[in-house]
C-alpha cells in the first residue's frame, strides 16, 4: 500500500508531505505555504555583471538577488554528446539594465541567492519540456534499448521544431497516445506563459507549485494507492494539480492519519542523528556546510563469524539503512561514508554494489563512487526539496 500523506503542523505554519509504504515513510518533506520558488520562471533584470566571474546577479523581485553564469546563458547542449560550446565573455551577452527570461534551478541557501538559467524546462507526468533546446534525452533509469528507441521516435514525432525534451522514467510502457497528450499540454502551458504580459520587470510569469505539485507529478505513477489529507481545505488544491497533469487517484480526509500505525514516532526519529541498526551496530549523520558525514560504527554488534566477515555484515546491513535515510532525509550533495575497514577488496565491491542496488529507488539521481585510499565512500545526490 503506497500513500502520500499530506498536512500541515499545528503550531507552525509549515507543512509537510510522507510517502509511506506498508506503513513506512520512504520520503518526508517540510516546506512553508507557498515559499519555494525553485523551477518558477521570472522576466528578471540583469543588476550587474562581473566579466572576471563569468557571471552576473539578477533581479527576479525576492528578496536576494539570483546568480547566474555564462554557462547558464550561451545555447544549451546534449551532455551525452561530445559537442562544445563556444564561450564568449558575458558581457558580450548581457548588461544591466536587460531583461532577461529566467527559470530558478537552485533556491536561496544561506547568504547565497538563487541560481538561475535561461535553460528553461516545464515538467510533466512523462517529460521535461524544453522550449529553447533542440535535443531529446531519455532518464538512464530506463535500460532497455529498443524501448528507449520507441519512446525517442515517439517525442521527437510530437515536439515542436526547435524545442526538446527529457523524456522520465515513468514514461516507459505508455502507449504513444498518452505520451502525444502529455507533451501537447506541456506545449499549451509554454504558449500560456509566452503570451503572459509584462508591463514591466522584474515579473514571476510561470508558478512551478513548488514541492507539493513536483511530489504529486512525480509519485502518481509510482503505483500510488490514494493521497491523504489531513486538511480538507487542501482538497481543491490536490484536485486542481491532478486534473493539470491528467491524473486520477482516490483522495480521503482523516485529521488523525499520524496516530494511526508509527508514523508519528517514525517522524520524531528524525531529529535524531544516530541510528541504531537491527544487528545492534549504528550509523551517525552529521551536516556541516560543505558535505555530509556518515559514521558506520560496530556498537553492540560482535558477530560470530571471522572479524572481516563481521565488518562485512555489519557494513551491508549499514549500507542498505544509510540509502533509505538519504532518501527520507533528502540528503544533498557530497556525502562522505566512513565505513568499517575491509581488506578485501571483493567486500568493499560488495558494499558499493548494494549501495547502488538501494540507490534505485531514490527519485533522484545517487552518484556513487569507489572507496577513496583512506577508505571512504563518497556519493553524490540532487536534493528534492530545498527548502527544509
Amino acid at each position: 500500500m503506497k500513500e502520500l500523506i499530506i498536512g500541515q503542523n499545528k503550531d507552525t505554519d509549515k507543512k509537510y508531505i510522507l510517502f509511506v509504504e506498508n506503513n513506512e515513510i520512504l520520503e518526508k518533506y517540510d516546506y512553508f505555504l507557498d515559499n519555494s520558488i525553485e523551477g518558477n520562471i521570472y522576466v528578471g533584470r540583469v543588476q550587474n555583471v562581473l566579466p572576471g566571474l563569468q557571471s552576473a546577479f539578477i533581479n527576479i523581485g525576492e528578496k536576494k538577488n539570483a546568480f547566474i553564469h555564462v554557462k547558464d546563458i550561451l545555447q544549451k547542449v546534449d551532455i551525452t554528446k561530445e559537442v562544445q560550446i563556444e564561450t564568449k565573455p558575458i558581457n558580450q551577452l548581457i548588461k544591466p539594465g536587460d531583461p532577461i527570461i529566467v527559470e530558478v534551478k537552485k533556491e536561496a541557501v544561506d547568504k547565497k541567492g538563487p541560481r538561475l538559467s535561461t535553460h528553461l524546462s516545464l515538467t510533466s507526468r512523462f517529460i521535461v519540456f524544453m522550449p529553447n533546446a533542440n535535443f531529446i534525452t531519455i532518464s538512464q533509469k530506463i535500460e532497455n534499448e529498443t524501448e528507449k528507441e520507441r519512446l525517442k521516435n515517439i517525442v521527437k514525432k510530437y515536439l515542436p521544431k526547435g524545442t526538446g525534451a527529457i523524456i522520465r522514467t515513468t514514461a516507459e510502457g505508455c502507449l504513444e497516445e498518452t505520451i502525444k497528450k502529455d507533451i501537447q499540454k506541456s506545449i499549451e502551458r509554454w504558449k500560456k506563459i509566452q503570451l503572459k504580459k509584462v508591463e514591466k520587470y522584474p515579473q514571476k510569469i510561470y508558478d512551478k507549485g513548488g514541492i507539493l505539485r513536483k511530489t504529486l507529478v512525480d509519485l502518481v505513477d509510482n503505483k500510488l494507492d490514494k493521497i491523504v489529507l489531513q486538511d480538507k481545505n487542501d482538497l481543491e488544491k490536490i484536485e486542481t494539480i491532478l486534473d493539470e497533469i491528467g491524473a486520477t487517484t482516490k483522495i480521503e480526509i482523516d485529521n488523525q492519519i499520524l496516530e494511526k500505525h508509527t508514523l508519528k514516532k517514525q517522524i520524531e526519529s528524525l531529529n535524531s542523528n544516530k541510528i541504531w541498526l537491527k544487528s545492534g551496530a549504528f550509523i551517525t549523520i552529521d551536516k556541516t556546510e560543505a558535505l555530509v558525514a556518515i559514521d558506520v560504527n560496530s556498537g553492540k554488534y560482535i558477530g560470530n563469524k571471522d572479524v572481516e566477515e563481521t565488518i562485512l555484515s555489519v557494513n551491508l546491513e549499514a549500507a542498505k539503512e544509510i540509502s533509505k535515510q538519504i532518501r527520507l532525509r533528502d540528503i544533498s550533495g557530497i556525502i562522505i561514508i566512513d565505513f568499517i575497514d575491509m581488506k578485501k577488496d571483493e567486500n568493499k565491491q560488495a558494499v558499493i554494489n548494494e549501495i547502488k542496488e538501494n540507490s534505485k529507488k531514490d527519485r533522484s539521481r545517487v552518484q556513487v563512487e569507489e572507496f577513496t585510499k583512506l577508505n571512504l565512500m563518497e556519493i553524490t545526490r540532487k536534493h528534492i526539496n530545498s527548502k527544509k
